[in-house]
This record gives C-alpha cells, structure tokens and sequence, in this order.
C-alpha cells in the first residue's frame, strides 16, 4: 500500500510539472503569434517589489547613432552631460513604480492598443531653461503619435494603472545641465525614425548610472490611419 501511495504521489506530482511547463510554453506561443518579445526577466523580477517602468519608443543602432550626432554637434555651444546613445528613447506613458505583480497586467494593457505605425521626423533641437534640459523634437507632432499615446492612456485607465497625465510633449533628452540659448541652436540634419512598435522599459540605474531595460515589444499595425 505504500509503495502504491508513493507512485501515485509522483505521478500527481508529474501531471503539476508537466501542466506548469504547458502554460508557460502556450503563453509564450500566444506572445510569439501576437508579435510581442516577452523577456525571462519578466520571470524573475521578484513579485513582492516594485519597478520603476514606462512605455516609449527606442531606436535602432542606426538612428541612435544619428540622434548621437547631434549631440557632438551641440555639445560645444550648450556644454552639459551628453545622454549615452544606448539610453536615448522617447517617453510616452510614464507610470514610475508598478508592484512587480503587477507588470503582467501591464503588458495586457498594452496589448490592447491597436494603432498604426507611422514615420517620425525629429527635426527641432530645443532647450528647457527652468531644468537646463537641452532635447530634440519633431517640428510637427505626427497624428498617428498622439494616437498612440491617447490610445495607451486610455487602456492603462481602464487596467486601473495611474501614470502621469499631462499635455504631451514628445521629446528626446540629448544634454543635461545645458546652459544656451534658442539662437545658439544650430539647424541640424533630420532624423527620419521608423516607428514600428513601442517598448515597455524598466530604468534600472547601476551605480548611480542611467540603464534601461527592454521589457516587452509591442509591434504596431502596417502604416494607415488610425
């Protein structure tokens, strides 16, 4: 009887092991049909904390390298600290801290958005005196970006999620602590950027040092009108 009870034990215990490897292999099957990269980190942030996130759009190597560009050639005229090319993005929605519960939920919220991909033009340098911010914008904010945006508030509202609800005002932080001028800012090639989909980033400074981390991709539809 005992020897029976102990089989019967295992393989209870089997069935458990097998149907947690199912689940997370349907849910990454599902993620991988909806187009969306989910990172193991995911899976291994510890539940009970909090992480500091947002959504925006991150570039590719080639268009980091000529949003760099400009900052070699502002630098000299505004001084201040260059923002390392590997952390350049564009905020959408920022929530700060979410329990790291929580950021499952999340990614479904973003799930939801369906809006179309668009190509942004950054052609404006500018600077914020009130906090010595020197950054670089689109001259014409796209439709399709403000779309996205409002599409995105609207589905973390109804998650419940609280974020950061104010006038959008698409920027790029080049230099921080800057000291110049609106008429020291030289006119500059655009920066064409392909808007393909949008990220959930975590920031994750190390040693005082500003770090993001890709959490999830989430890809827009083919170019349209939302």
């Amino acid at each position: 009887m005992a020897d029976v009870t102990k089989h019967e034990f295992l393989a209870v215990a089997l069935i458990f092991v097998w149907r947690a490897f199912y689940l997370i292999a349907a849910r990454d099957s599902t993620l991988m049909t909806l187009g969306i990269k989910w990172r193991p980190i995911m899976d291994n942030i510890p539940k009970n904390s909090t992480a500091r996130v947002f959504f925006a759009l991150w570039p590719n190597d080639a268009e980091r390298s000529a949003l760099a560009a400009w900052q070699a050639v502002l630098k000299p005229t505004c001084g201040g600290r260059v923002m390392r090319a590997d952390t350049l993005h564009l905020t959408l929605v920022f929530l700060g801290n979410v329990p790291c519960a929580r950021l499952e939920a999340l990614q479904l919220a973003a799930q939801e958005v369906s809006a179309p991909g668009f190509d942004l033009l950054i052609d404006e340098a500018r600077y914020w005196q009130h906090n010595h911010i020197l950054y670089t914008a689109p001259g014409v904010v796209p439709r399709q970006l403000a779309y996205l945006v409002s599409a995105l508030e609207k589905s973390l509202l109804h998650h419940q999620f609280e974020f950061e609800q104010r006038d959008y005002q698409p920027h790029l932080t080049l230099l921080r602590n800057a000291r110049c001028g609106v008429a020291s800012l030289a006119a500059l090639p655009p920066v064409s950027w392909q808007i393909r989909d949008f990220v959930l980033l975590q920031s994750a400074p190390h040693n005082g040092v500003a770090a993001y981390q890709v959490l999830a991709r989430f890809p827009l539809q083919a170019f349209g009108k939302p």
